[in-house]
């Protein structure tokens, strides 16, 4: 198993060299050079199994024997008994054909545990072997970045460092970076917006001289091993819902675009899926995109989802690389234009995504509305964000007779405000972190300017 950019120049590299590269060296994205099949069998004989047998096997493909099996199937296991719920990511039923798959049972409350309590073991693994250390810089707009400080607080071979949007995350989202006090853990609050913090983290991915050679690791979504992790648990809720015998449709509430193509993925090897569903907030380029070809950049809208409050979607090229047939001179020439001007895709590859992919966009006043109307139906008080996919999977499955199954990205508690203005008193946190609001704070805060911000990572890391 090799991986290549999405922009064609990069050299191909081996899974461990792409998981401690992150971007390629020509400002693309890692895919896999084959996508590897889960035949009919092999998702017959997962039904029944645990999550952490389920990851084994799917994943083992793309890790092709760079960890051993033993010493992998560890990383797993440890990986996901973390979680408070046995079953990692348990399957909600809504209605007779519409599920809730609960990605928030991890550490932080939300999905990006799924794979970043996986990344942070495998990277720790890899730094070890070569006798190295690491720094981690990392951009959120809110879950990633404690999802990453958990999973990497404990790594003896790294330092991360995590910028968010000063003042545009809830204060859950917050405290759960700044009250984690790890002598390798450091929180920068960026005065800018989240693409403002993923801009300097790009732009230091492509040039790291200002480390002098130390090497930097991505832990969002561009590396490859983000992905990965989340292609499993696609895999483990069909599978409960009786995959391969029936297709299953997806809704994901979506900005960066990861999480949406690691389904993407699980579907090319295989599983049986009949529609994927986008559900954006305001800021919706993707739903744009697939309804009206509309592939621009607009001005960022801070919304109560603040999680999907992107105006760019990295990991959209990897999905672009796919609908273009692998042609990285054309998206090279597709995103320069985008950065430049309002531009459209091609008809051909538009076509294609519109096969497998359908969108809805939902503002702040009908997130609220959903919120109390999930509650009035199911008795489930939704976050935000799953609120936006909630009322898509309405809004835009194919049919009612395939079953669709709403990722429900976070706990309501990471989003009191928005509970709250929907007319709840609010939702408790679990026992683990009902003393967050009380626990001490550290962070610093830097304007949005690259310069200022590598040289606070030079002069911290270990």
């Amino acid at each position: 198993m090799r991986y290549i950019s999405t922009r064609g120049q990069a050299p191909a590299l081996s899974f461990e060299e792409v998981v401690l590269t992150g971007m390629a060296s020509d400002g693309g994205l890692y895919v896999p050079e084959t996508i590897p099949a889960l035949g009919h069998d092999d998702l017959v004989a997962m039904a029944g199994l645990s999550y952490a047998e389920i990851a084994f096997r799917v994943m083992k493909p793309y890790v092709n024997g760079e960890i051993d099996d033993a010493t992998f199937r560890g990383i797993v296991e440890e990986a996901y008994a973390t979680f408070s719920h046995d079953a990692v990511v348990p399957l909600n039923q809504l209605d007779a054909n519409h599920f809730l798959l609960e990605l928030f049972h991890g550490p932080t409350l939300a999905f990006k545990d799924v794979a970043l309590q996986l990344l942070g073991r495998i990277l720790d693994h890899f730094l070890k072997k070569r006798g190295e250390r690491a720094v981690i810089m990392g951009a959120t707009s809110g879950d990633t970045g404690s999802a990453a400080i958990e999973g990497c607080r404990h790594c003896d071979n790294l330092d991360i460092f995590i910028l968010h949007p000063y003042q545009r995350v809830s204060e859950v989202q917050r405290r759960q970076m700044t009250t984690v006090l790890a002598d390798n853990v450091f929180n920068v609050a960026i005065e800018g917006n989240f693409d403002d913090a993923q801009a300097m983290v790009k732009a230091s991915f492509a040039d790291q001289s200002f480390l002098d050679g130390t090497r930097l690791v991505a832990v969002n979504s561009i590396n490859w091993a983000r992905i990965m992790a989340q292609v499993v648990y696609y895999v483990a809720s069909a599978v409960a819902l009786g995959a391969p015998h029936r297709a299953v449709s997806f809704c994901v509430p979506s900005a960066n675009f990861g999480n949406v193509f690691a389904g993407y993925i699980a579907k090319r090897m295989g599983l049986p899926v009949k529609q994927f569903i986008i559900a954006t907030n305001a800021n919706d380029i993707l739903h744009r995109t697939l309804s009206d070809n509309d592939f621009s950049r607009q001005e960022l809208k801070a919304t109560l989802a603040p999680s999907m409050d992107i105006v760019v979607s990295s990991n959209f090229e990897r999905l672009l690389f796919e609908a273009y047939g692998r042609d990285g001179a054309a998206v090279k020439a597709l995103l320069e234009r985008f950065q430049a001007e309002p531009t459209a895709l091609a008809d051909a590859p538009l076509a294609r995504l519109r096969e497998s992919f359908a969108s809805h966009s939902v503002d702040d006043a009908t997130i609220l509305e959903v919120i109390r109307e999930a509650h009035h139906r199911t008795q489930e008080i939704l976050d935000p964000h799953t609120a936006t996919g909630y009322r898509a999977a309405e809004r835009a499955r194919a049919d009612a007779e395939t079953p669709v199954i709403t990722l429900a990205t976070a706990h309501p508690a990471k989003f009191a405000e928005a509970v709250v203005k929907a007319g709840f008193p609010g939702v408790p946190l679990p026992p683990h972190m009902d003393d967050l609001l009380e626990r001490e704070e550290r962070y610093t805060v830097l304007p949005a300017e690259l310069s200022a911000v590598q040289r606070f990572v030079v002069e911290n890391r270990r």
